[in-house]
């Protein structure tokens, strides 16, 4: 009896969708097929992949896999082509289920290697109840005497999260994943520098850290963390889950955090805010532009798996119109076009509908192959940082040596 194992993306609403997704696959394809599902953190999943070689021992048969690793898994020969098995059953819709934006980052070669999972670019979480409150519209007024509005600007951002920490109430005005992990404080160091007209390939080719708008970037997302002003307590030791649930426990009033954060408190039967919430555009410094991110997750079939075809049959289910919606009210964020542009989702999250529009400015990170261990270089100068008094630019300049040594 063959039993495939998935390495799934550790939270509760993956997991749960996952596992009603596989009883909706075998109450129409019965059979004595079993599956494992085996919730990982990030960390544990990049342990799994790459230093415990998951991906080719066949350790895994189905993997959630995100972008940042994809091309590391590439070009280390750890995924299977879905090629011939996408040409003999499309999943589907075929490749015109999904955006462009969703489809580019695990093409290799002219090669797919992953169907999209889960979306949800980076953007500013709010709780629209405190926003759109007029009491507090009036005090903000008399305090800071400009409308109490979603920030454009960091120097509102800042205004703002001071305005709405209040210990004794336990809220508090944003809250940030400084947990280093080489993701979260990464994605936020970047968002930083491209919001100050930045880029961490100036040159269109060389990863360059030692520049004046990432010593701007630097200085100022550790200053968050150094005066602690606005700030949730946590911060420093949440990750990206920890800090959206703070967020759903009606802790904080508003987070620069990924899009499914927000439609999960925002349905999620649990959450003190739901029905509060909305979204809005990252700010930027004064003059800059207002920034995203992009980076999703993918079902991947691992090059060691001793049952692709079965693999890719449940995959291809899985990505199909109604499980997609079905993740998005488990508390995911499907990445079909139905599912952004479905009745029922939009009159549960009604900012669904930006979702598109977020699409249209979130950035990518360099797809390289040593990208991962680029990202724990620049994860370690972001937390030494927070931790140290060592200036910004000698950080910098440290971890580009460094950089300069992988590359």
């Amino acid at each position: 009896m063959a039993k495939l194992r998935f390495a799934v993306r550790k939270f509760e609403p993956f997991e749960r969708a996952m596992e009603a997704c596989w009883s909706a696959y075998q109450a129409l394809y019965p059979s004595d097929l079993e599956m494992e599902f085996v919730p990982l953190d990030l960390e544990e999943l990049t342990a799994a992949f790459f230093e415990k070689k998951g991906l080719y021992n066949g350790d895994w048969d189905i993997v959630h896999i995100n972008t940042d690793w994809i091309a590391a898994a590439y070009e280390s020969q750890g995924l299977s082509a879905l090629d011939s098995m996408l040409l003999q059953q499309a999943p589907e819709g075929g490749e015109q289920a999904w955006p462009e934006s969703l489809k580019s980052l695990q093409r290799f070669d002219g090669q797919v290697f992953g169907l999209p999972f889960h979306d949800g670019p980076e953007c500013l979480v709010l709780r629209k109840d405190l926003f759109e409150d007029p009491q507090e519209q009036l005090r903000f007024q008399e305090d800071y005497g400009k409308p109490l509005v979603p920030p454009k600007t960091w120097t509102d951002f800042l205004d703002l999260a001071t305005f709405f920490t209040r210990p004794a109430d336990k809220l508090y005005g944003t809250v940030f994943a400084g947990y280093p992990d080489g993701h979260n404080a990464v994605f936020d160091f970047c968002i930083q520098l491209w919001s100050r007209g930045g880029d961490l390939l100036p040159d269109g080719v060389s990863i360059k850290l030692d520049q004046p708008l990432a010593v701007e970037a630097l200085d100022f997302y550790r200053s968050l963390f150094t005066t602690g002003k606005g700030l949730h307590p946590e911060s420093a030791n949440y990750e990206s889950v920890q800090a959206g649930a703070a967020f759903a426990r009606g802790e904080v009033a508003m987070m620069v955090n990924w899009f499914g954060f927000a439609s999960w408190a925002q349905i999620d039967a649990a959450s003190a805010v739901k029905g509060k919430v909305d979204v809005a555009a990252i700010p930027a410094a004064e003059g800059g532009m207002s920034p995203s991110l992009n980076v999703y997750w993918l079902y991947a079939i691992p090059e060691g798996s001793r049952y692709k075809q079965q693999a890719y049959d449940f995959i291809r289910f899985a990505v199909g119109q109604q499980q997609d919606k079905m993740l998005t009210l488990a508390g995911g964020v499907g990445c079909r076009y139905s599912t952004w542009h479905d009745a029922e989702i939009n009159g549960m999250i009604p900012f669904y509908k930006k979702l598109a529009d977020l699409h249209d400015t979130a950035r990518t990170l360099p797809q390289l192959s040593n990208w991962p261990h680029i990202a724990h270089i620049i994860d370690e100068t972001v937390t030494a940082a927070m931790h140290t008094d060592e200036s910004s630019l000698s950080l910098l300049a440290k971890a580009q040596k460094k950089i300069n040594t992988c590359l």
